[in-house]
Parts: structure tokens; sequence; C-alpha cells
């Protein structure tokens, strides 16, 4: 029996992105290398660089993507093990180079492989790559092993995305249906749960940014150098809402060197893209509105961008310093953030961070001069995207990687993939030994499903639910306000927690009962407190906070006063 097994160094749970190895008879092979540091990589002990370079960690490298969670290893590995084959497809080759862009001009190291075709690397080892939409040049990999008895088939996802986005066309469902591999390693990012379909999404976006130019504010969108950025771009560039508007969009930091990027791969996106680049620019044009142009002497001078009779929309890198752009000459700003379900804050917790930070910005919010919102767009398959995968491709072995621990739990807890499929979901360093055509007893579940009790008081319902159910992380996101919202699906009542964002941003009535708490505070702004005699002036503080200088708002003291009056 041919040994078919799984070694995560990292399956991205947390800050680390992804890099496994797999071992498929005498042949280990690593997928990805998203490692903030290749240590895990190296031999133990105290080696030395001979010895290091003499002992490769596998006989071949497959990355299937140039996100930095795939991809930011790769140069220091190369380095430390010149002599190791990294192979990717052409265009990810290409894009690799932007995850070190601090570095000087460095040498191409990674070999391009082509789609749809097999390439033999040993004897008996192959690889074949298919695109895997989520980002130019994203590929799934089938690694197939043949012996004298049988072929033994492994197939890698990668990120990938059914849905069609701007830019990349999805994952070619039809063209892997029944493939049957033995074992699938697959991406869980979205969990089980269900998201508006893309278009849907880029619609909502849209809308919102055009309500926002409609009121006079601009828009700063933060997001990361590859892949987003270039998506709001294009998605700016051809909505409905924008075209021919006299709008200015302004492209700064890295994001406009992946913008760069992306123009030496026209040939290699979908045909209607290539087809919009015949008649204008992708990017850069100062002719056809909206014009986008480069933001090139902001960060010299300090000087605000040039602005005309409409606001503009800047989209620029997550770490940026965001006062260069909001300047008080530039009138309001409505900020927006990407939302990334199950992977807390890649870009909303660095610009959280880099609000609190500066004075300029918190002032900002204190004012009302900046707002912040968020939004989805997501590039990766949710739940019922990633089941339908599973079903199509039919594998005897599912491996659940890249997503948090909770939402990976979920997928391993779907009865429709426990009755037909052997399940895991592995921490980093375990190994995972998959045998092929043995009977294999399905490990149970974990514990998903919490019993309560109803009772009906008069007008109100009360729902009591067991405390273990605040055992799980998602519970603290759930209950950060204490206000829930109910709503039905078929026969089931669906319970989903208000963000403090959300609250914010609704404009009818406050849903918070008259009580001493931060939300009805006269000093509560922008989720933070801007009472100097408070011990948390300048914080951000929940909703539901008090604290013992509270002073109720003007309007909430006549509603107060009437209620006293009846």
């Amino acid at each position: 029996m041919v040994e078919l097994a799984c070694l995560p160094y990292s399956v991205g749970h947390e800050d680390e992105g992804i890099c496994l190895l797999v071992r498929m008879g005498p042949y280990r092979i690593l997928l990805d290398c998203g490692l903030n540091s290749i240590a895990p990589l190296l031999p133990k002990g105290r080696p030395s660089k001979a010895d290091v370079a003499q002992s490769l960690p596998a006989d071949l490298l497959l990355c299937s993507h140039a996100h930095p969670d795939h991809a930011k290893g790769l140069l220091s590995l190369h380095r430390t093990f010149p002599q190791l084959p990294i192979y990717a497809s052409e265009v990810t080759a290409q894009l690799l180079p932007l995850n070190w862009l601090d570095e000087p001009e460095i040498a191409p190291f990674c070999h391009a492989l082509p789609w749809r075709s097999p390439v033999e690397f040993r004897d008996g080892l192959s690889a074949e790559l298919f695109p895997a939409g989520h980002l130019p040049g994203a590929a799934s990999l089938l690694l197939t092993y043949t012996t004298p008895q049988r072929a033994y088939t492994l197939f890698y996802t990668g990120d990938f995305f059914l849905s069609n986005s701007r830019l990349v066309d999805g994952l070619p469902l039809e063209e892997l249906r029944g493939l049957k591999p033995d074992v699938l390693i697959v991406e869980g990012s979205y969990g089980t749960a269900r998201y508006p379909h893309r278009r849907q999404q880029e619609n909502q976006l849209a809308e919102r940014i055009n309500r926002a130019i409609a009121e006079h504010q601009s828009v700063l969108l933060p997001t990361t150098t590859l892949g987003l950025g270039q998506e709001l771009l294009m998605l700016l560039r051809s909505h409905h809402y924008f075209t021919g508007r006299e709008i200015d969009i302004w492209v700064d930091g890295s994001v406009a060197v992946g913008c760069d990027a992306y123009l030496d791969l026209l040939p290699h996106f979908p045909s209607a893209v290539q087809n919009f680049a015949r008649h204008q620019p992708l990017f850069w044009d100062d002719r056809i509105r909206p014009r986008v142009r480069r933001v090139t002497d902001v960060a010299q001078n300090g000087k605000p961008l040039p602005q005309g009779e409409v606001p503009a929309i800047v989209i620029t890198d997550k770490d940026a310093d965001f006062s260069q752009y909001c300047h008080p000459d530039q009138g309001n700003w409505l900020m927006l953030l990407p939302r990334q379900p199950g992977r807390m804050g890649t870009v909303e917790l660095t610009v959280e961070q880099a609000i609190d930070q500066s004075q300029v910005l918190r002032s900002h919010l204190q004012s009302g001069q900046l707002m912040v919102e968020s939004y989805m767009l997501g590039d990766h398959s949710d739940g019922p995207g990633t089941t339908q995968l599973i079903h199509n491709l039919r594998p005897q072995h599912v491996v659940f990687i890249h997503g948090s621990p909770a939402y990976l739990n979920d997928l391993t807890s779907l009865e429709e993939l426990q009755n037909r499929y052997h399940l895991h979901s592995p921490a980093d360093g375990v190994l995972v030994e998959l045998p092929i055509g043995d009977t294999f007893l399905q490990p149970a579940a974990p514990e998903t499903n919490y019993e309560g009790e109803l009772t009906e008081l008069g007008t109100r319902v009360m729902i009591t639910l067991p405390g273990t159910v605040t055992s799980d992380p998602r519970w603290q996101t759930f209950a950060d306000t204490g206000l829930i919202e109910a709503r039905w699906q078929g026969d089931e009542l669906v319970l989903r927690g208000l963000p403090q964002r959300e609250l914010l941003s609704q404009t009818g009535e406050s849903v918070t009962p008259l009580i001493e708490c931060c939300e009805n505070c006269l000093h509560y702004r922008g989720q933070r407190c801007w009472n100097q005699a408070s011990p948390l002036f300048g914080f951000k503080v929940t909703p539901e906070g008090y604290c013992p200088v509270f002073e109720f708002s003007p309007e909430l003291e006549e509603t107060l006063a009437d209620a006293d009056d009846e």
C-alpha cells in the first residue's frame, strides 16, 4: 500500500499563512510557503550551512498563488535552499516579486508551469494546474503518483472561488466534475456561512460609494497590494454608477505597483477584460471619466489631493498614513474597510490600530469629518460553494485548512459530508495519515448544537441557552453589543448578533433603551468617548459601556422629560 500523508507546518489559523508537506510514496512535496519564518523547515539542532543546503525540506515546492499568506516565505526558502525547485503558474511567477518590494532586484527563481497539462517531475510523480479563481494566476493543483498497481491522486485547491470576479474567471467546476481524487485538501476560509452572489456584493458596494459621493463625501479604500485593490478599481471603472461621471480616482502605494504588474499580464486576463483594454486603458486614464491617476506628490510635500468640484476616491495601502488623504481642506471622508470572515483584521485591524495611534484621525472622527464603515466583497467560496466542490470531486479524504478553527469545525460537523467522506481538520505540526481504500471510522464531530428552552412572557419571548455556548470564540463577536436580530429562514428562526458598527450606521431611532450607557451619552461619537473628564477619553468603547461622568444627550433628555410628564 502506497503511503499518503500530510504534515501541515501551518494551516492558516492565525497570522501565519499556509505551508503543507505532502508525502506520496517516496516523494515529499511542499504546497505553498506563507510562513513568517521558515524555521520549521530547517534541520533540527545546529547544523552547518553546508548541512542545511544539503538537507532539502522536500523534493519540490508548488505555489498556488502570489498572495503573501501563501508565498511570503518563498524568497527566504530559496535563499536557504537554492537547489529546491519551485513551481507555479506563469502569472503567479510574475506576481511573486510583489511580496518583497523592499528587496533589491532579485533574479527570477520560480519556474512557470502550463495550465491543464500534466508535468512529470520525478519517476511517476506529476502535477497539473487548473485555474482556481480568486486571483490572477491562482491555481488548484492535481498531484498524481503512478505505480504499477494504480495511480494515487491528491487535489489541492489553494484559495478558490467558483464565481467570476471583475478580473478573474471562477474555478472551472465542469472540468473537474467526477475527478474522484484519493485526497482533497480544501480551504474553508468562510466556513459554512452563506453570502450573497459576488455581483450583488459589488452592487451594494457601488451603491454605498455612489451615495457617499452624492452627500459630498470623499471615499478612502484601504486594501492589500494584490487582488482587491485592482478589483475595486475595475469595479469603479466599469459600473454604471460611475462610468462617464466627473470623478477622480487616486491610487497610491503598493496598490499602484500591483496595477502596473497587472498591465503586463493582459493576455492572461478574461476576454471581456482584454476587450475593455482595447477601447480604453485598464487603469491609468486622464481622458475617459472617471479619471484614474496616481498619487505622486502627497508623501513628499504633505499637500492634500487635488480635488475638483466633486469628491475624490482614493485606493491605498492598508498600512498607509491615512491622515495625508483625510486633509481638513478636503471636506468629509468615508473610509470603507473590507470584511474578511473568520480572519479578523488583515485590513480592518491594521486600520483600527492606525486610527487609534493618529491624533489627526481621532480628531476627524470626533468632529464627524470621518466615518468608518465596512463592506463585503468575497473572493473565497462560501459554505455552499465549498460543499458543492467537494460533492462534484467526490474524494475519499477531505482535509480542511485555511480558516479559523471554529469555521473549520463547522465544516467537519456537516452531516452531509460526514456521511460520505473521511474528514480531517489538522492543527499545525500534526501528521495526518491518509490510508486509501482502508476501512476508516469517522471520529465524532465536535458538538455544535445547543439545547435550550423557550418561554413566552406576555408580549416577550425568552430563549435560554446553556453557558457552554460562550466557550466558542465566536461568542465575543456575537454578544458584542448584547443586541440580536431574529429572522425566519423557512421553518427555522435564525439569530444574529448586531455589531457596533452596524448600530452606529443605522439611521432610525436608537435600539438601546433609555439607560445610562455610552450610546446614550452626550460625548459618544464615532465609537469613541470624547469626554475629557472620563478615564476612557479618546478610546474606543462599547455602546453598552458606562463611566461615572455619563451625561444624557439633549435629545434623550427631552425624551425622558416627556416620559416623566406622561
